[in-house]
């Protein structure tokens, strides 16, 4: 099997993430979940996803479909790339075992959905702001924030590239 294809089959339908999410649990393995529209992958993208990776053994990424971005109010032109090219470009991490796209504005449903035992989001967040963070609380689970690095966002990364 080609490389590529080994990234794309991380990318994953609901039904078959749940399944793995299942095969994980009861092989005792940690699963921790984030989730983003991640447009621009830049450094800070890299050591939020390489943070959340280490808090257990596997990582899921929920990645807001381009519907789904359009509803965040992010800006008229944003994303800037499609969900199959950021989809791809977060499957290649090594340390991103699935990748599921959603529709809905927050990801609470699929979070409800995989039962995932970490969720993560970056330090612009409170915990009492996380989408899930009840239900994943109520289950016995942990939610954190990572800090963000420090001038490294799309945003600023999109007003480097409008104003060169």
């Amino acid at each position: 099997m080609l490389k590529l294809d080994l990234i794309k089959n991380k990318i994953l339908p609901l039904d078959e993430a749940k399944r793995f999410c299942a095969r994980w649990r009861l092989k005792s393995e940690k699963v921790v979940f984030t989730n983003g529209v991640f447009d621009l992958l830049h450094r800070g993208h890299v050591e939020y996803l390489h943070q959340a990776a280490d808090q257990g053994s596997r990582l899921i990424v929920g990645l807001n479909s381009d519907a789904s971005a359009k509803l965040l109010g992010k800006g008229p032109n944003r994303p800037l790339q499609d969900e199959n090219t950021r989809a791809l470009c977060l499957a290649a991490f090594s340390y991103v075992d699935a990748v599921v796209l959603f529709d809905e504005v927050t990801p609470e449903s699929l979070i409800k959905e995989l039962e995932p035992d970490v969720l993560v989001k970056g330090g612009d967040y409170k915990i009492e702001e996380i989408a899930g963070h009840e239900f994943v609380q109520a289950n016995g689970g942990k939610v954190l924030t990572i800090p963000l690095t420090e001038g490294h966002s799309t945003t600023n990364l999109e007003n480097k590239i409008k104003n060169s």
